[in-house]
């Protein structure tokens, strides 16, 4: 037995652990009251996450998150601020920056001058929502869409805010929040990932995205997200080898398998089944994903309501279609990420272009959606890292200026999947820098996300090195007054 032990001991389960030491029923009421987790059968929450059950009823069956990398300036798109325009060149006030700590590249500056907004604002919709020039597209689906404009984060740099909003954890080696949902909730169709990862690019200053973006962290590894590319192998080693038929391929597939499992009973270890399930879905993509992505079907009238753009492959319109496509299919999380937003400087000429470039496609994705009846079960997200100043970096003049990061207010929005539409939530001060009404942390973002597709932030956990870990860590709550 002790040869075993120490070959066998890391995959030790309740019951070879009772068997093998042959407790008696006095040490077992002992080791209930010790060591809990070891003795317990499981919740019902533990076995509908291995059932691939919501807790509750959802509102929403997928995600489409529209994510703007870099942190679009809020007061150049949904945070329309007058006073900033009355003020534009003169010092922020003490009493309104209070001790904000500033980032490298402005805390050297011998002063802080306000700069309001270059573009127009109008009012549209039932909300009277406020909703820049630049974004034509958008005001017309304002009635759809609930604007937040009181989110929050503590990180001020892009790296810890990009890792922070996408898996709770400013710290790397976490599972992302597609990956928590994959985990919680299981595939609903076996032949495309549960995860999937599409990227643009626009013209400005692009941040960086990396894999750990989409990482499964310390889930098993078929939760992590599968990045598609816009070239002529969307998913990387997915076609057979030259001289390898479907057979032949189907054939070495299934002797791995035997051998997988061979190894899975002498060591135990839970990533070699992990391995096994991606070979299959690996084999089922060959002939899923070349239809998926197949744009060339799409009708006239489709194609125009996203723009010509959408049928240039890696552009954000077509990224948009495929995510319509890919979520209509089954795909659980379809995360979209565009570059270009980080404008320090030249803010009026590249935030223009960005704009034009994600602004027609957002709202086709929420018209399209909508029109096909899957908006109600489909939720739209829009929005970045964290926000910009309301004063400038570097030289201002009347033509040019920058902004740097904000971490104490930015805006998003939301579309279908149990939000209310039409409405604003939060808001800001007069400089657009404090928030003076209904906050929301980025953890009540990710528990308000995971409550529409039913599941509860606070339950949905995974122990690992004797932590019990979650998307939201340990805060968080649902913001129930966006909620139909």
């Amino acid at each position: 037995m002790d040869n075993e032990i120490l070959e066998h001991g890391f995959t030790w389960n309740r019951r070879r652990f009772l068997s093998a030491m042959s407790l008696g029923i006095g040490s077992m009421a002992l080791g209930s009251l010790l060591m809990p987790e070891l003795f317990s059968s499981g919740g019902a929450d533990e076995e509908a996450i291995k059932a691939g059950l919501p807790h509750f009823a959802p509102k929403a069956k997928r995600i489409i998150y529209l994510f703007q990398n870099g942190a679009p300036a809020q007061q150049e798109l949904f945070d329309y601020k007058p006073k900033l325009r009355e003020m534009t060149g003169t010092e922020i006030p003490s009493s309104v920056r209070g001790t904000q700590r500033l980032t490298g590249m402005t805390s050297g500056q011998s002063s802080l001058p306000l700069v309001g907004s270059f573009v127009d604002f109008k009012q549209y919709g039932n909300s009277r929502a406020w909703i820049s020039d630049l974004m034509p597209y958008t005001a017309k689906v304002v009635d759809d869409i609930c604007i937040v404009r009181s989110m929050h984060t503590e990180a001020i740099n892009h790296d810890p805010a990009l890792t922070f909003i996408q898996t709770g954890s400013q710290q790397g080696n976490r599972p992302s929040m597609g990956s928590w949902l994959s985990y919680g909730l299981g595939n609903e169709n076996k032949n495309l990932p549960n995860f999937t990862v599409l990227l643009s690019r626009g013209i400005g200053n692009g941040q960086g995205v990396y894999s750990k973006l989409w990482s499964n962290g310390f889930l098993d590894s078929i939760h992590q997200g599968v990045q598609f590319s816009k070239g002529e192998d969307p998913v990387l080693y997915l076609r057979d080898p030259a001289g390898m038929d479907r057979k032949a391929r189907r054939e070495m597939l299934d002797n791995l398998s035997e051998l997988n499992e061979i190894s899975y009973k002498e060591m135990g270890d839970p990533e070699i089944h992990a391995k096994i399930r991606q070979y299959e879905m690996a084999y089922r993509m060959q002939t899923a994903v070349p239809q998926v992505m197949d744009l060339s079907k799409e009708p006239d009238h489709i194609v125009k309501m996203y723009g010509p753009d959408c049928l240039v492959p890696g552009t954000f319109a077509a990224n948009c279609l495929l995510a319509r496509k890919l979520s209509e299919n089954g795909v659980r999380f379809v995360q979209l990420y565009h570059q270009g937003w980080d404008q320090h400087g030249n803010l009026p000429y590249e935030i223009a272009k960005q704009a034009k470039d994600v602004d027609q496609a957002s709202a086709a994705l929420v018209m399209d959606l909508k029109q096909r009846g899957l908006l109600d079960e489909t939720l739209v997200i829009w929005g970045g890292e964290f926000g910009r100043t309301s004063y400038t970096q570097g030289k201002l003049t009347k033509d040019n200026y920058g902004r740097d990061h904000h971490p104490r207010c930015f805006t998003i929005w939301m579309a279908g999947g149990g939000i209310k539409p039409g409405i604003v939530y939060g808001e800001t001060d007069e400089f657009g820098y404090n928030i003076v009404k209904d906050p929301v942390h980025v953890h009540d973002f990710q528990a308000t996300i995971l409550n529409q597709m039913g599941l509860d932030h606070e339950k949905l956990i995974f122990k690992h090195l004797g932590r019990r870990y979650r998307l939201t860590d340990v805060s968080g709550k649902v913001i129930r007054d966006i909620i139909t």
